[in-house]
């Protein structure tokens, strides 16, 4: 069943209609569990795109397994999505920032809320995310301390590689997922990919764990794949951050999510111009590189990875 949640008319006789697709066993639902599968936020962020498709298919393939209620909701951002933008067009605005919303409040401001009046009251919702078209990230749930009780055991049975629990900040507050952990609708946030592309590996990797977690919550009778168990970091200084020393291109020398040591090379930073290496980027302590650099130009200062520095 496909269901429009929110809409509202644009110029040129146009209307936004932000869907979702429910899928349920044939007969009574009621009493029975419910998870809902939410990305497209971000209107560059396409890696959940695939992660939607995924799940609905294995459960077509196996409806007999299906034993309670997933709602799919594949593009929360369809102006951004359409336009490949990050924010929601016209506005320049990031959707992201606008939750809780006001269902008096302007056209932005109505959608957002029409879109947690929909999805809350779910027993758990996954929200995916990519990184932007600069960075590579490697599958992993990202989590307010606020609710990490709540959520912490459902990430580890995610299969994501990497649950990063960190502390409170203020521009959270108007996150979708925040809105819906602090009102009692428990909301993952995966982080995964890259902007403006589909890493299918990551997304099938992600369907796992999906169906692992309707498994937990009793949604699904099936077989689920054996899931990874990710690293947990509650330690900011668990991770270092590598910047750019210099401007000019960056040239990746290691595997994302490698094992590296103090002072191996990550990558060098290049003038094309003079053919010379302006900067070499190194490990400065042991560690695991979850994020790196995908979008080879950069300036001073830009990131460029991020290492997991806990022992493993």
């Amino acid at each position: 069943m496909i269901k429009t949640i929110a809409s509202a008319n644009l110029p040129v006789d146009e209307t936004l209609a932000i869907k979702k697709r429910r899928i349920q066993p044939s007969g009574k639902t009621k009493g029975m569990k419910r998870i809902s599968i939410v990305t497209g936020i971000h209107g560059d962020e396409l890696e959940g795109q695939y992660v939607c498709f995924e799940v609905a298919r294995r459960i077509e393939e196996h409806m007999d397994q299906l034993n309670g209620i997933v709602d799919i909701y594949p593009a929360m951002n369809p102006l951004g999505i359409d336009s490949i933008t990050r924010g929601i067009p016209a506005f320049d605005l990031d959707m992201n920032r606008l939750f809780p919303g006001n269902i008096d409040g302007n056209m932005t401001e109505y959608l957002a809320a029409e879109i947690i009046k929909d999805v809350s009251g779910s027993d758990l919702v996954v929200d995916i995310h990519a990184s932007n078209i600069y960075l590579t990230e490697i599958p992993q749930i990202r989590i307010n301390e606020l609710h990490e009780e709540t959520l912490v055991p459902f990430a580890e049975a995610a299969n994501v590689d990497f649950v990063w629990v960190h502390g409170a900040s203020t521009v959270l507050e108007s996150t979708f997922a925040y809105s819906l952990n602090a009102t009692g609708t428990p909301c993952l946030v995966v982080e995964m990919g890259v902007g403006m592309r589909i890493t299918k590996a990551y997304g099938e990797q992600m369907t796992d764990g999906i169906f692992n977690l309707m498994k937990k919550l009793g949604i699904w009778k099936g077989k689920t794949p054996r899931v990874r168990k990710p690293i947990i970091s509650r330690n900011p200084d668990d991770v270092s951050y590598l910047n750019a020393s210099v401007g000019g291109l960056f040239i990746q020398k290691v595997n994302h999510w490698e094992k590296l040591k103090k002072g191996d090379l990550i990558g060098q930073i290049i003038d094309p111009l003079s053919g010379k290496v302006l900067d070499e980027v190194v490990a400065p302590v042991d560690g695991i590189l979850f994020t790196i650099r995908e979008y080879p130009i950069v300036d001073e200062g830009s990131l460029v990875g991020r290492l997991l520095c806990k022992e493993y």
